[in-house]
């Protein structure tokens, strides 16, 4: 499996990383700040620990990851005040995709208005671990870091205004209602 031919999973099956209900293994990435950071380092806008985490697997060279980006900063910003912030993650080799690199990261989450870790996956060990496989593709975990819901962010990539669904609100309000989020992988 392949993003435009930038990062792979290494397996030839369809069927590997993170399934829902499976506890996420833990990281420490580095920032675009410089700065290195675990899920255990995120708190909500409190102060206080999460309720859980939009754990998003995102570029800037990716056309559908810069399709998203002002979704997910629409995302962080109706979520992050309910207790789940956006978390992102940039899982591809910067030899291969230099405008990934950090330094085009930090530019892009300030001309965009990420107000989210965006992370760095520099050893390409953290992506693979949960068995994403493009970009964006959403990791929504609860407080114990149990995998919720995977997959889109919405319905459809191409046109914002035509959004019939969005996945991850409506896996949210499921979580925030006692239940398990249905569809809880796309």
């Amino acid at each position: 499996l392949a993003v435009a031919g930038i990062f792979m999973a290494a397996t030839s099956s369809v069927d590997f990383g993170l399934k829902v209900g499976d506890k996420a293994p833990s990281f420490k990435l580095k920032n675009i700040d410089g700065k290195y950071y675990s899920l255990e380092d995120v708190k909500d806008a409190n102060g206080e620990k999460p309720k859980g985490y939009i754990l998003t697997f995102t570029c800037n060279t990716c056309p559908y990851a810069v399709m998203y980006e002002d979704r997910l900063v629409e995302l962080h910003n109706a979520m992050a005040p309910k207790g789940y912030p956006v978390v992102a993650i940039m899982p591809n080799d910067t030899d291969i995709k230099p405008g990934d690199s950090l330094e085009a990261m930090g530019k892009r989450a300030e001309d965009t208005g990420f107000e989210f870790l965006y992370l760095i996956d520099e050893k390409q060990e953290v992506f693979p671990a949960y068995g994403a496989s493009r970009t964006p593709e959403i990791y929504l975990l609860d407080s114990d870091m149990v995998v919720r819901y995977t997959g889109a962010i919405d319905d459809n990539a191409q046109d914002a205004s035509a959004v019939k669904t969005n996945y991850v609100m409506d896996a949210v309000a499921s979580l925030e209602a006692g239940k398990s989020p249905d569809p809880a992988k796309t």
